[in-house]
């Protein structure tokens, strides 16, 4: 008995149900946004190895995520309230230093988490296909993981200085701190994938990231207060949209600095301005970024 070809093929075709039609994208514009959310169970799996990876095989593990931080306050403390006498806007100068290298932090580590996103992931994005965007957005969530981590510890820090009476007084803008933290993460991201997406071809952006994220510490208010510097060098240090944000965390939970809604407001134009300009550069390099990696 013979078969009809032709048959076959109508046959094999109805039983062929693609989920997916991988096609070249024509435009700077033409982002495929959705496709983020379809592999959302990816981004669950990529932020769960990241968290699970990033202490794996060290002594004290996800003990880290607080003797980090811990640590670092204490040398602020000690170099730069002990030793140079800098100013902490009247406030404990322990809740000062830990709430800005906290905030700080997380966004030094989504910065530099998604600057190395080519170079990083290239074994994997030339052998599967996925939305590329996933790589760094899952960086960007897992590092919030350890910043919620880091917060509880503040704030176990913060109610007992309130139990001692000291001159903390948080506010309603505590309600606004899910704001702050959005434009915070959309400003790191936002950096991340432009560098990620330079350093395909310069590689010296590498190793000025490197240092470079530090230098951009000493010009927010992590270790000082805005209120602390002349009225002319607080226009240039409200500039820096990470200065906003810095003060908007320590006036939210601490009660003391300079903040308000247009600073609000400025530093989320300048992180969506960003951001755009992060994902628009992002979607260019990723059509040919295997030719230069």
């Amino acid at each position: 008995m013979t078969s009809n070809p032709s048959l076959e093929k109508t046959a094999n075709t109805e039983q062929e149900k693609w989920d997916i039609d991988i096609q070249p994208k024509h435009g700077l514009f033409d982002l495929h946004l959705d496709e983020v959310w379809k592999y959302r169970d990816l981004v669950r799996l990529f932020v769960r190895r990241d968290f699970v990876a990033a202490y794996k095989q060290t002594v004290f593990g996800h003990l880290w995520h607080f003797l980090n931080p811990l640590f670092t306050t204490f040398m602020f403390f000690l170099v730069f309230h002990r030793i140079a006498k800098i100013s902490t806007d009247g406030l404990p100068p322990i809740l000062f230093y830990m709430c800005g290298n906290i905030c700080w932090g997380y966004f030094a580590k989504c910065f530099n988490s998604t600057s190395n996103t080519f170079v990083a992931n290239a074994g994997i994005f030339g052998k599967v296909y996925f939305p590329r965007l996933v790589a760094p957005l899952s960086n960007v969530i897992s590092s919030l993981i350890s910043f919620s981590i880091q917060m509880l510890m503040f704030l176990c820090f913060m109610a007992y200085y309130l139990w001692q009476g000291a001159n903390v007084h948080p506010g309603w803008w505590i309600l606004a701190v899910p704001i702050l933290l959005l434009i915070m993460a959309t400003l790191g991201l936002g950096f991340g994938v432009i560098v990620s997406s330079l350093t395909t071809k310069y590689r010296d952006l590498t190793i000025f990231v490197g240092f470079g994220v530090t230098l951009l510490m000493y010009a927010t208010p992590v270790i000082y207060p805005i209120s602390s510097l002349s009225p002319k060098l607080q226009s240039l240090m409200l500039l820096n949209p990470l200065a906003p944000i810095i003060e908007g965390f320590r006036f939210a939970f601490l009660g003391q600095g300079i903040f308000n809604l247009s600073m609000l407001g400025y530093s989320a134009g300048v992180s969506l301005v960003v951001f755009i300009v992060g994902i628009i550069l992002f979607n260019k390099t990723e059509k040919n970024f295997m030719d230069t990696v």
